[in-house]
């Protein structure tokens, strides 16, 4: 080939790369009101590129923001160099332009946070900081949601912490939501605990929104559904009762994919009561002949968790599989490579993004947020996101006979 010949072919290769990574950069996959938004850990073979990456879905909203941008986080954790840094840049560019920022986070999650990263948040203009002990209100829960709220018209919803990690070394899923009604609920829940926090620390009780179970608007398609109960706005379904009740109604096959799942909650002294609202459900459906595919996290292998997870997965129609993710090239990461996602995809029709794991104190005692969308399309890609994971060389089939090692988390 001539001189002339080669450069004009490398010219076209380039051009057409960067076409191509232009479109992978702008490829989403959306239904009216809410788009799918995925993290796929690093130097992993997990792929999906017809759905966006957090980090660039929080930047896009942040920089759309024109008169605030409301948080409720459980943690809060940066590094040098990675991808929170920028995000952080773009906050800090929204309020500098006259944008009000309330940023609300868990008391209990100081424990994970990084404390220059808190302050670098408080720096920001027009930001307020604040921190919510949710025991206070519900006697022994924490601020386990992951969401924000932009304009009280759009919010992001999912398993995505405020943490670097979460944007390169963990498994995670979440939802734009442009759906205004929906918004404007998750909007009213972070009203509810906002002034919740400025109620106990005036020394007075939180007001309880509900006092009885409210079930969840069937009848809207696409919904938003959240817990503790007794403190979620008007028209927001009881997230622990529509989870059962979505279980119950389930014809073929249950796709779950969680951190963890266990039947027990949290007590006092470190004890772990038995809960079973959910895995009821889950034996129920299982009895019932239908498929029931459970995927975990390696975490979810600690003591006693792991006994339960085997007992079940001896029953007819059930499978579980358990994900260990590969170490990191750069050596170990406390808190990271892991599945992270909180999805279910039933019968290939309802699909449920949100912030809990399967345990007692989640649902029942913690701030989660889950939405739930009667949508064939959405439930299908949910599907294939489990599967993708299910069929990797990362998810093993639990051993019901195995005693399994002590999971390494924080430190090695």
């Amino acid at each position: 080939m001539h001189k002339p010949l080669r450069l004009l072919s490398k010219l076209a290769t380039a051009i057409g790369l960067a076409l191509s990574l232009q479109g992978a950069a702008h490829a989403e996959f959306a239904i009216p009101g809410f788009e799918l938004v995925h993290t796929v850990p690093r130097e992993t073979t997990l792929g999906t590129p017809d759905l966006r990456d957090a980090a660039l879905v929080w930047k896009e909203m942040f920089d759309g923001a024109q008169r605030e941008i409301d948080f409720g986080q459980f943690y809060v954790a940066g590094q040098d160099g990675e991808a929170l840094d920028d995000i952080i840049a773009h906050l800090d560019a929204a309020g500098r332009r006259g944008v009000k920022i309330r940023f609300l986070m868990e008391k209990k999650g100081e424990f994970a946070s990084v404390a220059a990263t808190i302050e670098k948040l408080k720096r920001i203009p027009n930001l307020e900081f604040r921190q919510l002990d949710y025991s206070k209100m519900t006697g022994n829960g924490i601020i386990h949601a992951k969401y924000f709220v932009v304009d009280g018209a759009s919010a992001f919803v999912g398993s995505q912490n405020f943490d670097w990690r979460s944007f390169s070394h963990i498994h995670e899923t979440g939802l734009k939501i442009t759906d205004t009604a929906i918004a404007a609920q998750v909007q009213q829940i972070f009203e509810i605990d906002w002034q919740a926090q400025a109620a106990i620390a005036a020394g007075q009780a939180p007001a309880i929104q509900n006092h009885a179970t409210v079930m969840a608007d069937e009848g809207r398609g696409n919904y938003l559904v959240a817990s503790p109960n007794a403190f979620n706005p008007p028209g927001v379904g009881d997230s622990e009762s529509e989870l059962v009740r979505l279980v119950a109604g389930a014809k073929q096959e249950v796709r779950v994919q969680l951190l963890d799942y266990a039947p027990l909650s949290y007590g006092p002294n470190h004890t772990r009561p038995y809960y079973a609202v959910i895995d009821n459900a889950i034996r129920a459906a299982a009895a019932r002949g239908v498929k029931v595919k459970l995927m975990v996290s390696n975490w979810n292998t600690e003591q006693p968790a792991i006994r339960y997870l085997q007992s079940l997965a001896v029953l007819p129609n059930v499978e579980i599989r358990i994900v260990t993710l590969p170490r990191a090239s750069t050596g170990f990461i406390p808190f990271a490579r892991v599945i992270h996602t909180k999805a279910m995809s039933i019968d290939g029709r309802v699909a449920w993004i949100g912030t809990s794991n399967w345990a007692g104190g989640y649902l029942d005692k913690s701030r989660n947020l889950e939405v739930v969308l009667h949508d064939e399309r959405m439930a299908r890609r949910i599907a294939e996101l489990h599967e993708q994971t299910w069929n990797s060389p990362y998810a093993e089939p639990i051993d019901v006979l195995r005693q399994y090692p002590k999971p390494v988390k924080g430190k090695e």
